[in-house]
Order: structure tokens, then C-alpha cells, then sequence
């Protein structure tokens, strides 16, 4: 096992934020190697295994760098599954250069760390998340797979606080999952489930990274 001041590191990049309620904000990512889960429509594969050690200062020296160069308010970090390695100390750095923190996750395991937007996208088969996310995550997403029922949509929508929203994200912007997304969002609206929404990966749709 790593020490607690190293990560296992798949990329640091600039971009926008293609999703969510931070679609379109410039953001610095991290994007940190190795998951739990490995969902077959996982469109960071590359992610799952392999990275750089690196601790977690240069990491920081790194996102200080790429920040001169494209400044960001926020940095995300993501993967993979970025809660499986010990994020706080790496957090503690990124605010301290003052950036706001956003972390991407599963949901599957909760970490005590300096976190300013949780991100949650539980995955199947069973969409389970910690349940200390249901106060801390901002947002929640679920891919539209080919068999994402619409009762997981309810469980989930039902999980959450109403003020949370609940994000129906076609896979890979595909145009079946994009049409079966928007029949779920039509049942939600008829059974009068609040703040659940539409979004779609934007950086794909722009052709950015």
C-alpha cells in the first residue's frame, strides 16, 4: 500500500467542466488512477490500472503550473475512482493555493476531506452510495445505460434531498441512450419527481478534451 502522502496518477489536464451543474466553468482535473467498480460503458478505461506515483506537493506543483498557463477557479478530481486513494492531504494543498475542490465518485466509499462539491454517478449493478454523501453531494448523475430502469431513477431520486439534483447523463452521447433518457425524464415530470434533469458530456459535444 502507498504511503499516505502518494498517489497513483493517470493525467493533469485543463479543460472545462463538461457536466453537471458546473457544465461549461473553466476547470483544472486530476485525474487519479485505479477503481472498484470498472463498468462496461467506462469511457476512461485507461484509468482503471497503471498512473504515476506522485505526492500529493507535486501534484499541487503541478495543478500551480497548468494554472498560469489556463486559470481555474476549480480543480476536479476524478478517475477511475479518485476515493479510493487518500485524497485530504492533496485537498488541504489545492484549497490552500486558494482553488475550489470538486471531487467526481461513485458514491461507493465516503472520505473526510476538505471538499467544496461532491459529485456522485452511483453505478450499477446495485447503485449503492455511503450514505454520508445523501448531505454532502451536491449533485448526482446516472448513465443512461441500455438497463437503467426507470425505478432506479425513483430509489435514487428518493435517496437524496429534493434540492439535490438528479442528472440523467446519456452514455457517451449516444442517440438511443440520449431518446431513452428523455422518456425517463417525461415519467419523472408525469410522477412528479422534483429536480430531476437532462445534461450530456459538452466537452464531447465541443470536441474538447
Amino acid at each position: 500500500m502507498l504511503p499516505r502522502h502518494m498517489l497513483k496518477i493517470a493525467e493533469i489536464f485543463a479543460s472545462v467542466q463538461g457536466e453537471g451543474l458546473r457544465q461549461g466553468e473553466p476547470t483544472l482535473f486530476v485525474r487519479l488512477a485505479g477503481c472498484d467498480l470498472r463498468c462496461k460503458f467506462c469511457d476512461t478505461k485507461t484509468a482503471w490500472g497503471g498512473g504515476k506515483d506522485m505526492s500529493a506537493e507535486r501534484v499541487r506543483d503541478a495543478v500551480r503550473r497548468l494554472r498560469r498557463r489556463r486559470p481555474a477557479a476549480w480543480v476536479c478530481l476524478t478517475g477511475g475512482e479518485p476515493l479510493q486513494q487518500d485524497i485530504a492531504p492533496l485537498a488541504e494543498l489545492l484549497r490552500a493555493d486558494g482553488l475550489k475542490v470538486q471531487v467526481e465518485t461513485n458514491g461507493t466509499r465516503y472520505l473526510r476531506a476538505a471538499v467544496d462539491w461532491y459529485t456522485i454517478s452511483p453505478k450499477p449493478p446495485a447503485y449503492a452510495f455511503d450514505p454520508a454523501f445523501r448531505a454532502r453531494a451536491r449533485e448526482a448523475k446516472l448513465v443512461v445505460t441500455k438497463r437503467l430502469a426507470y425505478a432506479r431513477v425513483r430509489s435514487l431520486r428518493d435517496a437524496l434531498p429534493p434540492r439535490t439534483p438528479v442528472f440523467l447523463q446519456p452514455q457517451s452521447n449516444e442517440p438511443w441512450s440520449a431518446a431513452r433518457a428523455v422518456r425517463l425524464l417525461v415519467r419523472a415530470a408525469a410522477d412528479g419527481l422534483p429536480n430531476v434533469r437532462l445534461t450530456c458530456q459538452l466537452h464531447k459535444v465541443l470536441g474538447i478534451r
